[in-house]
């Protein structure tokens, strides 16, 4: 996707392709083209005199033209939208289906997302996670430690990553590796988790 756009290229070539369209008689039917009250009784006015004739005509062309360009923007929108919804969608499946433990943190460390391999590392269910800080999952001495990669990211932008123990559950307790990194808009913090042999 290009950085800049000429705007006024971009204006030039919806004109030409509307005036293309209109001239070859392609333009979509679909359009359901209204003109109001007002502007056919000008149109009719103008069109009833020989001597503005001429005028009416160019007016109604550019009545024509300027409905073709709302069409063509409105089908481009409609294909920009799909293409951001099917965007969506894949990130979505890719974020939940990612073989690491995925945290999306707000930046006092409670979790707005997680995926599926995070739930399995903490060993619960993942809406058990969201909304709750992620340091209460982990056992009370590794959470300095979590807490202070949390501030360190989030003061310096700079990833970082440290170890933490997660608090116990049905399959104990685990050694995690903990990566973040601070979004863009420095809002939001992304951890990324993997289990390892131990804390050393």
């Amino acid at each position: 996707m290009p950085s800049h756009i000429n705007e006024p290229n971009v204006y030039i070539q919806l004109r030409d392709k509307a005036e293309a369209q209109l001239q070859a008689g392609t333009a979509s039917a679909a359009s359901h083209w209204s003109v109001g009250v007002d502007a056919l009784r000008l149109l009719h006015r103008l069109s009833s005199n020989p001597d503005n004739a001429e005028d009416a005509l160019k007016l109604l062309h550019e009545l024509q033209v300027h409905q073709v360009e709302l069409d063509l923007q409105n089908e481009e929108i409609a294909a920009n939208e799909q293409a951001l919804v099917e965007d969506l969608s894949l990130y979505r499946a890719l974020f939940d289906s990612a073989p690491l433990g995925y945290f999306l943190v707000d930046i006092e460390g409670n979790v707005i997302q997680a995926n599926f391999a995070a739930a399995e590392l903490f060993g619960i269910e993942r809406d058990e996670l969201e909304g709750h800080p992620i340091e209460t999952f982990l056992l009370a001495q590794s959470r300095p430690q979590l807490l202070g990669l949390l501030q360190q990211v989030t003061q310096s932008g700079a990833r970082g990553s440290c170890l933490a123990e997660t608090a116990g559950s049905t399959q104990g307790s685990r050694y995690l590796q903990l990566l973040a990194s601070l979004s863009p808009e420095r809002k939001h913090i992304l951890l990324v988790c993997r289990e390892c042999a131990n804390a050393g």
